[in-house]
């Protein structure tokens, strides 16, 4: 039992206990860096994360018969083209097998118009780091360092979430 104890402790102490604004963020105490992370664009195009350096890059996974992922799609959309955060580059990347029809109608329907559309074919992020569900949004400062995570759809318009992303802006 003593084990467990220890064991629950170290992992809950690998975060920490701030509220930002933003449901369900998950800000790590110890930055996490992470080599060879590669996606695709809606054109078959490999786009690799470290091109971004020097960007707060949010990786946004999602997919089509998700419905949190349908409910926070807007906000997303609407904090790529927040003029208060100049170098924030949003990947949405879908991790649902879809075809690439059904996603463009998919952000067709929520009017998406600031977002472009990625896919992670293999699913290979998705074990990469370690998703439990989705929605899940993994946030990197500017030197490509996870910084903390979304875990579920939450509304990222939120004020105090943006003024906590614009430290790192």
């Amino acid at each position: 039992m003593r084990f467990l104890i220890i064991f629950i402790f170290l992992i809950s102490n690998s975060f920490a206990n701030e509220t930002i604004g933003a449901n369900n963020l998950v800000i790590n105490k110890k930055l996490i860096k992470y080599d060879n992370i590669t996606f695709e664009n809606d054109k078959n195009n490999q786009i690799n994360l470290i091109d971004y350096q020097g960007n707060v890059v949010m990786l946004n996974f999602w997919a089509t018969w998700c419905t949190p992922c349908k409910e926070e799609m807007p906000s997303l959309d609407l904090l790529q083209n927040n003029g208060n955060l100049k170098n924030l580059k949003i990947f949405p990347i879908n991790v649902g097998k879809e075809k690439k029809e059904k996603a463009l109608k998919f952000f067709e329907d929520l009017n998406i118009k600031n977002l472009n559309l990625y896919f992670d074919p293999p699913v290979t992020l998705a074990k990469k780091f370690q998703l439990r569900g989705i929605p899940t949004t993994i946030i990197f400062n500017k030197k490509g360092e996870e910084i903390g995570r979304v875990i579920g759809s939450t509304d990222f318009g939120d004020q105090k979430f943006i003024e906590w992303l614009k430290l790192y802006d």
